[in-house]
């Protein structure tokens, strides 16, 4: 099971009216568990009329330099967790968090890259966006929507990173305020000049789609378009509904994990990652509710019924990806592979 870590907030910067980053300290002996990667999030543990609320942010911050972790939150109308954090908590305060987790992330930075941010989508993206610039060679293009001016995140730190890159980084400011939405013909202009790169899209629903029917329609193979979707999470204690799953079975389960093969009995009902974690495995998880993709891993052989999905689309489920937090056997023999 996840086991919460305490950490101290030690800044609390006003990034927007509707916009904050939260600045960590991580105590020297937590250093290797809250290692991470550029484009990977933390889940956090927010306290809510006696309850808790768990919440993923994209970690702002980047690892490869020597700088304290920075997740960024933006105040959602109504947001239960959001608006706690955007107006209540202090620096100095301690909030639980879970190690970073998260597969919204470059195999190589030397690649040229294409990101779509739209509001506080940006937040991984400029991870990743700065990770590249610092220990990569390639072209970085940002395309970054916002409703208006006012609501640009990071708008001075951009402005700085174009400066200091004008051979590799092109930051394009999109305001719905002035250009009106965006539709997809027009992503797809400002996409063709780096058709050719990786591309990572975060942001609202709606503008997301559009980024990738953009991308789709300029030719882009799906293994190269790479989205991140969140979802609000349950509360603790709340209840999600599920599919019916009177086709389960006990199975056989081979495991592909960190180059390791493995082989292990699921029970009839159990998820193919509470088998792993009973047989000692550590699997990579965060949300165990279908919400975050950090358990996202490939159905080689087999068939299950995922439980609850918040996270893949059909593109993803046709390619054969499954959560393994929500993956119950329908047949007696899996093989699943998580990525290496």
């Amino acid at each position: 099971m996840n086991q919460y870590l305490a950490l101290r907030v030690a800044r609390v910067i006003e990034e927007t009216a509707d916009a904050r980053s939260l600045v960590f300290d991580v105590p020297v002996h937590l250093g290797e568990r809250m290692r991470y990667q550029p484009g990977q999030f933390l889940t956090v543990r927010v306290p809510f009329e006696g309850g808790w609320l768990p919440r993923c942010y994209s970690l702002s911050s980047t690892p490869l330099l020597d700088e304290p972790l920075r997740v960024t939150v933006k105040r959602v109308r109504d947001g239960r967790a959001s608006n706690w954090l955007c107006g209540e908590l202090q620096a100095g305060q301690t909030l639980e968090v879970l190690p970073p987790a998260g597969v919204f992330v470059p195999r190589n930075l030397d690649r040229d890259l294409l990101l779509f941010g739209g509001g506080s989508g940006v937040t991984p993206v400029l991870s990743i966006l700065r990770s590249a610039l610092l220990a990569g060679t390639g072209r970085v293009l940002l395309i970054y929507a916002n409703r208006d001016e006012a609501s640009v995140i990071f708008k001075d730190e951009l402005k700085v990173l174009a400066s200091a890159h004008p051979q590799r980084l092109q930051v394009v400011h999109w305001l719905d305020s002035v250009q009106g939405i965006p539709s997809v013909g027009q992503l797809a202009e400002l996409a063709r000049p780096l058709i050719d790169a990786e591309a990572f899209i975060c942001g609202p629903g709606p503008f997301m789609d559009a980024a990738v029917s953009a991308l789709k329609g300029l030719g882009m193979p799906d293994a190269r378009v790479h989205v991140e979707r969140f979802v609000s999470l349950p509360g603790e204690g709340e209840q999600l509904p599920v599919a019916s799953s009177d086709a389960a079975v006990a199975a056989q389960l081979a495991v592909r994990l960190d180059g390791e093969d493995h082989q292990l009995p699921c029970d009839s009902g159990e998820t193919v990652l509470a088998a792993m974690e009973r047989a000692g495995l550590n699997p990579p998880s965060s949300c165990r509710v279908g919400g975050c993709a950090s358990c996202m891993c490939t159905l080689e052989s087999g068939d299950v019924e995922l439980l609850h999905n918040d996270a893949l689309d059909a593109g993803e489920l046709a390619e054969g990806w499954i959560l393994a937090c929500q993956a119950v056997p329908t047949s007696a023999q899996l093989r699943i592979r998580f990525p290496d």
